[in-house]
């Protein structure tokens, strides 16, 4: 097997999975929450290969007071409830890196200037790098033999040219504080990209793609024969469309109004902007199941909410198509992409002179596989298609080991 442990380490808390990145298995998967906090806890599930424990979940209380305590309790996990990691050893661990700034464009071997690069961008993303690092010490510490690889959120947009990532500000202080658009989600992104023209038996290199990564956070991409060439997040993960709890895009002077007249310092404009507004802000539901019912059982705000998320939605698509010229396909993912059969009629509502033909009855079939949702006759294909980030870190983790 071509075993990889893949690790997202945030700034509470550990997920891991170990995959068979050749076949696509998962054979186990567990998260240590409120690293740092009270009450612990641990989820460690076995999802085989076979044994007793094949399919067991374990959740236990547990003490973690720092990422290198969390990597304890994931191998507690490993060694009382399986795989054996003695049986199962992973070749290489790979790191999911939230922000690798203009410097890293794939996936790295981490050495200790890696580590260093890593450490100085932690000014363009002070919530996630740092406890990626932490995240990378405690592995290496756990496992000191094997190789481990940075798999960074933002390489995948490297591709995209200088009249997409350049913010129209003084040069000079745009290249000083390195102020431009990185993007996120990359691992979403070539997943789904790649697994598209997979599903469609259609070579990659020949596809226009919109890719509509929606969960929590979202963000569309525009991808032209397997490259990134136009995403919604900009230099951090606020900019674009509407989010859970984000505002997506806003005038900026907005951020001035705000402070001179509402009163609000930086901490207060970043927690309204971050933790208070999209659909939360607007509707009064941050989980999108709740909003469409919300708004399905008559509640104006939520009903508005909803509209607004869709108009933003449909902007993008708007705007990819005549930044690609065309396009053949265009994808839903991630949670509510998935799920939310509302929600992608609302998006495409309206665009069938474009070529986008919803088939009312297949949008509205649950599963949980890549299929088609578009009509027969619909000149671009629109899929559902499930992502996976553990598998492409996977994937690309293996492939920087094995170079």
């Amino acid at each position: 097997m071509s075993l990889v442990l893949v690790v997202n380490s945030g700034s509470s808390s550990l997920k891991y999975q170990l995959v068979d990145a050749a076949s696509g298995e998962a054979l186990a998967s567990g998260l240590v929450e409120r690293i740092g906090r009270e009450g612990g806890h641990a989820r460690h599930r076995h999802e085989g290969p076979e044994n007793d424990s094949l399919g067991s979940t374990w959740d236990a209380a547990v003490d973690v007071p720092d990422h290198f305590a969390a990597f304890d309790v994931m191998l507690e996990g490993f060694a009382a409830h399986g795989p054996s990691l003695e049986q199962y050893p992973p070749v290489a661990v790979g790191h999911r890196v939230v922000q690798g700034g203009a410097r890293f464009f794939e996936p790295t071997v981490i050495t200790p200037l890696v580590k260093i690069n890593i450490d100085e961008l932690s000014s363009l993303a002070p919530l996630h790098n740092p406890a990626n690092l932490e995240g990378i010490e405690a592995a290496q510490r756990a496992f000191p033999d094997v190789p481990h690889v940075a798999v960074f959120d933002t390489a995948f947009h490297q591709t995209m040219p200088p009249a997409a990532y350049t913010y129209a500000i003084d040069r000079d202080v745009a290249a000083k504080h390195r102020i431009r658009r990185y993007g996120f989600h990359g691992t979403s992104h070539r997943y789904v990209s790649r697994a598209a023209a997979e599903f469609l038996g259609r070579p990659l290199e020949e596809l226009d793609q919109i890719v509509l990564h929606l969960g929590n956070g979202a963000s569309a991409c525009a991808v032209a024969g397997g490259r990134s060439v136009d995403t919604s997040m900009g230099m951090t993960p606020l900019e674009g469309l509407v989010m859970g709890t984000r505002s997506g895009d806003l005038d900026p002077a907005i951020l001035l109004h705000l402070q001179r007249r509402a009163g609000l310092d930086v901490d207060g404009v970043d927690e309204l902007l971050n933790r208070r507004s999209g659909i939360l802000g607007l509707g009064g539901h941050a989980d999108m199941r709740d909003l469409v019912d919300a708004a399905e059982a008559g509640e104006e705000r939520a009903a508005l909410a909803l509209e607004v998320y869709a108009h933003r939605l449909k902007a993008y698509i708007g705007a990819y198509l005549a930044q690609l010229g065309g396009v053949d396909v265009i994808s839903f993912t991630a949670g509510v992409g998935e799920n939310s059969a509302p929600v992608r009629a609302a998006a495409l509502a309206g665009l069938e002179r474009l070529g986008i033909e919803l088939d009312a009855e297949r949008n509205a079939a649950r599963s949980g596989e890549t299929r088609v949702i578009s009509t027969d006759a619909s000149p671009v294909t629109v899929l559902v298609v499930p992502t996976d980030e553990e598998l492409e870190i996977a994937r690309q983790t293996l492939e920087a080991v094995s170079a």
